[in-house]
């Protein structure tokens, strides 16, 4: 349904016909490491995120899984390869 509340005009999952279904029944604002990401905006002077509504649990573990400007970086092991193995595998 469409958001009543606070995001006024955006469907949200937790709008129901009583009204919002959300812990508290309004969303919370955004926190400090959801600057500079995408999902993030502005409704009635507030920053508000526009995929979850309390993005402060999306960080309490660690990064936020819809912060768009958080890169992740992968490990990329060095093993060393056996040059004698490696060579049997191309072989095949």
């Amino acid at each position: 349904m469409v958001c009543t509340t606070i995001r006024e005009g955006f469907d949200c999952p937790f709008m129901t016909a009583k009204g919002c279904s959300y812990n508290g029944g309004i969303c919370h604002e955004t926190v400090e490491k959801c600057d500079g990401c995408n999902r993030s905006a502005e409704f009635s002077t507030k920053w508000y995120c526009t995929a979850c509504p309390d993005p402060s649990l999306k960080w309490k573990n660690g990064d936020c899984n819809f912060a768009s400007h958080v890169t992740k970086i992968s490990s990329t092991s060095t093993t060393k390869i056996n040059p004698l193995k490696a060579s049997k595998r191309g072989n095949r």
